[in-house]
């Protein structure tokens, strides 16, 4: 399947794009595709009889081609009898059955479920003493060529370009060995030890020259986040800044992508550089906004020469001058802006993003974690009620887990305290504190909280959303708490979504029966949460789609403090004033345990407040640069069809 997804790429493509790469639907077709390359090569020497020898990743990428690869061999019988897997890295040091341990991790997500013999799994040994490792990683690429090499290695890629371990500046020739990880490595993973503090500096990494050696690679990536280090790795130099630009040199890899991922390609970002394509209408305003931006010009001030100088020469050939053109973009771009995001009652809606009537709607916004409406789109959560619509707010998720241990163990303090103060029987309050400052004073990095610190964490976040739909104006019938099951592992890795978290969504739905819905569309969250969030509202929305009142009802996807849609997908875009500004700051400070060095900071070192005023603020100032009006700040939309 990939091998002819291959053979359709254009020699034109190839000429930017320096390594075979396949573009997917979505990350979980691209597993499966991925997962059936595996199971090919596995019956293949089957047959022949000889061994099949895999190098293995981890991290979030591959966890949907490990569950393909599970189902393939308890529904089709493939069987993994014949190989022998080598992991790329480890963490150093690192127990192996520590939470974060990558020997943990693929016993967990694949080596259990499966039959191959315990003896053929190999991952660097995190707990070797450090004048062993040297040693070790020269008996551990001697294991992988007296097999003959790896027949197929899998591959991510980091932000920084890294594969395995291998971080900027790693050499073509370098080997398998213990390394230093870059900053910019320990922060992405700095969420699963609970803060940079406790990440590891070190790791064991199979080296260049041993990827390279292997038959074939694949290299998998999902996501906008992964978007612009694959553009460098698949169409820049090959440069030891970015070891995945070195796949250039290797004769048989891929790069199996998503669309998120694949989407500053250059056959993506400007198609029409690449092959004639068909100018419809986004097509035309992806086209006409990405030059104006790039041109560093209004869009009415665009003229034929920069669409001719622009590779844009086809688009006036079929659709008209380029003064026409700018005029029919602009009005475009104008009829996303309103300051009415529930409809303007008794008002023209033909050119306005929402509808007029009904004049008040239900609203429901779901919140994957407690904070993400206020900081999403606080400016819109405030206008809706303000303008007089029944506005509900659905915490999907209890969040507890990004709550600070002092933080956890301070509110505890305080209720001691108050019972104190106001003669209340403290004994089971007293009782509680103590257990949860002797598990956390002995907590290990790789300990799950116990049940008593999950809750006071949740607690913590649920009484801080609370705080900030008070602050709007909602009533307490108006806030729901959800509290889906999926997420309560204590852990980072959640559990697949099930039925009751799908139940849970549905019944909210059946009982407001909105005209609105407003969803965390952010498929960059670095948690993965806001996935697994929006995976449910959408089943819970295809179940219900037969009820009467869901005609009525328009789902609105925004987008979370980690980036913003582009312009040219926007369709509704709310203006907001310094003063409206202001008060969603004032919103976001309600959330007190996401302040100040939050647990899951990731690579981003600004506050959820300074991230969203800026991500808002880039919004309206390219709505500016496009030579629309001018405003402080914005929130934006799109809707989605379901």
């Amino acid at each position: 399947m990939i091998k002819s997804k291959i053979d359709k790429v254009t020699s034109f493509e190839k000429r930017f794009e320096k390594i075979n790469t396949v573009i997917f639907e979505s990350s979980e077709v691209a597993s499966k595709a991925a997962a059936a390359e595996i199971a090919t090569l596995i019956k293949k020497k089957q047959k022949a009889k000889e061994m099949c020898v895999l190098g293995l990743a981890t991290g979030s990428t591959p966890k949907r081609l490990y569950a393909e690869l599970v189902r393939l061999h308890r529904e089709e019988g493939l069987s993994f009898k014949n190989v022998i897997a080598f992991n790329l890295d480890e963490y150093y040091p690192m127990e192996p059955d520590a939470i974060q341990s990558y020997v943990r991790f693929m016993k967990e997500l694949l080596f259990n479920h499966v039959d191959i013999e315990p003896g053929n799994f190999h991952i660097p040994d995190g707990t070797l003493a450090k004048k062993d490792i040297a040693s070790y990683c020269k008996e551990y690429e001697a294991k992988i060529d007296a097999l003959g090499g790896i027949d197929l290695q899998i591959l991510g890629i980091g932000g920084n370009g890294h594969i395995g371990f291998n971080e900027s500046g790693s050499l073509p020739n370098s080997k398998t060995r213990l390394v230093t990880l870059d900053h910019i490595t320990r922060v992405a993973a700095s969420k699963d030890f609970q803060g940079l503090y406790n990440t590891p500096k070190t790791a064991i990494t199979l080296g260049i020259k041993q990827i390279m050696q292997a038959k074939q690679v694949v290299l998998m990536a999902w996501g906008e986040g992964k978007s612009s280090i694959i553009k460098a790795s698949v169409e820049g130099p090959i440069t030891e800044q970015v070891p995945a630009s070195y796949l250039q040199e290797h004769p048989n890899s891929v790069f199996i992508l998503d669309k998120g991922s694949s989407s500053k390609l250059t056959r993506v970002s400007t198609p029409w550089i690449v092959e004639k394509v068909e100018w419809d209408e986004k097509m035309i305003k992806k086209a006409v906004v990405g030059l104006a931006l790039r041109l560093e010009k209004a869009v009415l001030m665009l003229t034929e020469a920069d669409y001719i100088e622009n590779g844009m020469s086809d688009l006036l050939t079929e659709v008209g001058d380029a003064y026409d053109i700018n005029i029919r973009i602009f009005n475009k771009l104008q009829h996303t802006i309103t300051g009415w995001p529930g409809g303007k009652p008794n008002a023209d809606d033909s050119n306005r993003p929402e509808r007029a009537n009904p004049a008040k709607k239900r609203v429901l916004i779901f919140s994957p974690h407690p904070d993400d409406d206020i900081i999403s789109m606080g400016g819109t959560f405030m206008r809706l009620q303000n303008q007089g619509h029944e506005v509900h707010v659905a915490y999907q998720t209890s969040g507890n887990i990004a709550v600070a241990d002092d933080e956890a163990l301070r509110f505890s303090d305080f209720v001691i305290d108050y019972n104190r103060s106001f003669g209340l029987d403290n004994r089971k309050s007293v009782e509680i504190y103590k257990k949860a400052t002797e598990f956390i004073k002995n907590k290990k990095t790789s300990e799950i909280d116990i049940e008593e610190v999950r809750n006071i964490k949740g607690l913590i976040r649920r009484s801080e959303a609370r705080a900030t739909s008070y602050y709007v104006g909602l009533t307490d019938e108006q806030i729901h708490f959800n509290d889906l099951p999926f997420y309560e592992t204590g852990t980072i890795e959640k559990n697949p979504p099930g039925e009751e978290d799908i139940k849970i969504t549905m019944d909210l739905i059946e009982k407001i029966k909105p005209h609105q819905i407003y969803a965390a569309g952010d498929l960059a969250d670095p948690h993965g949460t806001h996935k697994v969030c929006l995976d449910i509202i959408f089943e819970s929305l295809k179940r219900l789609k037969t009820k009467s009142y869901m005609k009525d009802c328009w789902l609105w996807l925004y987008r979370g403090a980690w980036q913003e849609w582009d312009i040219e997908d926007i369709e509704m875009a709310v203006p907001m004033s310094p003063s409206q500004v202001l008060a969603k700051r004032y919103g976001i400070f309600k959330h007190q345990s996401q302040k100040d060095g939050v647990v899951f900071q990731g690579s981003d070192s600004r506050e959820f407040w300074q991230r969203a005023e800026d991500r808002n603020k880039e919004t309206a100032t390219k709505y500016d640069e496009l030579g629309l009006a001018h405003y402080a700040a914005m929130e934006a939309f799109v809707r989605y069809h379901y």
